[in-house]
């Protein structure tokens, strides 16, 4: 039987030449590229996939690689057009349940099963020129090439290339196999995803090579909590997309990918404005208040009322009519507004009137991607001013997330281009004491930063506040003592006549007078 050779040299398996294979025709994809049915995807891949190329999606078992291949084949079905669903390692019934389950049909998908090979293959014939598998291998490749000129489909899914390679045992006969695969494929006006489980001890980088697009999939299991998928984008040939790994999650219903957030892309010239928090002195010692588009780190030991001053300036910004939203990581909603209302603060009016918001975060359900792609949502929605309560919170709920730091600042940066006002809290180590300290350096991300500390004033523990950072602009460079009433908050005048507050123990210098209230 005499063996096809490509352009370059290649020889393609025999089973392949009795298909024109129509090598010297250019292809004719347009200029739009072809969407794969999952937007945030295509908004990595630079709008989507370039038409009539073969692509290999790679990844072990349960990594999201069917469906994600069934929705870009459903996608085709929207747009009324002809889509081919090879499959060698499932049958058709477990494609129509794993279907089924997000809510979806396979009508539109025409399902090629190529069904027990042992059937197609007489087991007893003897094969004195080709090894059994040889045999098997041609049998395979002819049913997939002849379905394919049957239906003559715009998308194709190969599912998957395990069971290719298996049959063909030799990793140049695989090559070669895959080689002619995709010069069948050329000039067909068909854009084609072979699936592959990576089971391959070399990683499978020649077949990446001959792909014009890797799209890799990954499923982590951290010690505690669910599973977590996410996807990179090995190669593109002729696309600038956006590279690095970008979260996914796999829902009823499909895909949901977070698309890894880059803070330079949305940057924009806003004027610059001061953002009060109804409480003078607190604002004086902030300078005349907070920037807009200025982040804030609260941080100090437990119970000095981190979240408290957080929510002042939440209660001032709804008032004024702002949108607001509270991550909450430390703390669930009724007990947040129960310990609010306690002082005063009534939110719940402006949740009812949505202009305030308290997304309860599941710590051991969230990745970081997802906790972004949160955060964008609400800016989407107008927010106007974003409290993270807390950073320890957010840091504990992905204890194996590397560069969470990094991830930080790109949100941080995001939400300053945005003018969006942004607190965050952080409790330190520690009640009283000069050994007070934090379980990150954050500090260095926020443009403002406001201390909180207890202190002691014969036999009564007070509380006291300093602006310790302020990038834009002055500010106070005072200590005042604060309480935390049935009223709400009160900010007294900046202490005198006391030197060590900050460090919990204070020495009176001056003359002695009492301080302000009962040290309540």
């Amino acid at each position: 039987m005499e063996n096809w050779t490509d352009s370059g040299g290649a020889r393609a398996s025999p089973e392949l030449a009795s298909f024109p294979c129509n090598a010297a025709r250019q292809m004719t994809a347009t200029n739009s590229p072809m969407p794969t049915g999952i937007s945030q995807l295509d908004h990595v891949l630079g709008g989507g996939l370039p038409r009539d190329r073969i692509y290999l999606v790679q990844g072990d078992p349960g990594s999201g690689k069917t469906t994600l291949a069934m929705q870009f084949l459903l996608e085709g079905v929207r747009r009324k057009e002809p889509v081919f669903y090879v499959t060698l390692s499932e049958t058709k019934e477990e494609l129509l349940g794993v279907a089924a389950s997000h809510g979806w049909t396979l009508d539109g998908i025409d399902v090629f099963e190529l069904g027990n090979l042992e059937e197609s293959v007489n087991p007893d014939a003897q094969y004195t020129l080709f090894h059994p598998a040889e045999v098997e291998l041609g049998e395979t490749t002819r049913r997939l090439l002849e379905a394919v000129e049957r239906v003559k489909p715009t998308r194709l899914v190969f599912d998957s290339l395990s069971e290719l390679r298996l049959l063909a045992r030799d990793p140049l006969r695989y090559r070669r196999q895959i080689l002619g695969l995709k010069q069948f494929f050329v000039g067909k006006s068909c854009t084609a995803l072979f699936l592959d489980d990576g089971t391959s001890e070399d990683g499978d980088l020649q077949l990446q090579s001959l792909a014009h697009g890797v799209l890799v999939t990954e499923q982590l299991a951290p010690e505690y909590g669910s599973e977590r998928r996410r996807l990179r984008v090995v190669k593109l040939r002729g696309v600038k997309y956006r590279g690095g790994f970008h979260d996914f999650t796999i829902e009823t219903g499909g895909i949901s990918l977070y698309p890894r957030l880059v803070a330079a892309e949305h940057r924009e010239l806003l004027p610059s404005e001061r953002v009060t928090s109804g409480l003078p002195a607190l604002d004086a010692l902030c300078g005349g208040g907070l920037d807009r588009g200025s982040s804030t780190l609260v941080l100090g030991p437990a119970g000095t009322g981190k979240s408290t001053i957080c929510s002042q300036f939440v209660l001032a910004a709804a008032e004024r009519g702002e949108r607001c939203v509270i991550f909450a990581f430390d703390e669930g909603e009724a007990t947040l507004l129960a310990r609010t209302g306690g002082m005063g603060m009534s939110l719940r009016q402006y949740i009812d009137a949505g202009t305030l918001r308290i997304k309860q975060v599941d710590p051991a359900e969230l990745s970081p991607g997802q906790f972004t792609n949160l955060v964008q949502e609400e800016v989407k929605r107008g927010a106007r001013m974003v409290v993270i309560d807390s950073i320890n919170g957010y840091m504990n709920a992905m204890p194996e997330e590397r560069f969470l730091l990094i991830q930080l600042h790109e949100l941080l940066s995001f939400l300053s281009q945005a003018g969006v006002v942004s607190l965050m809290t952080m409790a330190q180590h520690g009640l009283v004491g000069d050994r007070m300290a934090s379980p990150i350096d954050l500090s260095y991300l926020a443009d403002t930063a406001l201390l909180l500390r207890y202190f002691e004033d014969d036999g009564n523990v007070r509380k006291a506040m300093s602006v310790i950072k302020k990038r834009r602009g002055s500010h106070e460079a005072t200590i005042r003592e604060f309480r935390m009433t049935a009223k709400g908050i009160e900010v007294g005048e900046p202490l005198a006549g006391f030197q060590g507050v900050l460090t919990g123990v204070p020495i009176l210098t001056g003359a002695s007078r009492p301080l302000d209230g009962d040290g309540a």
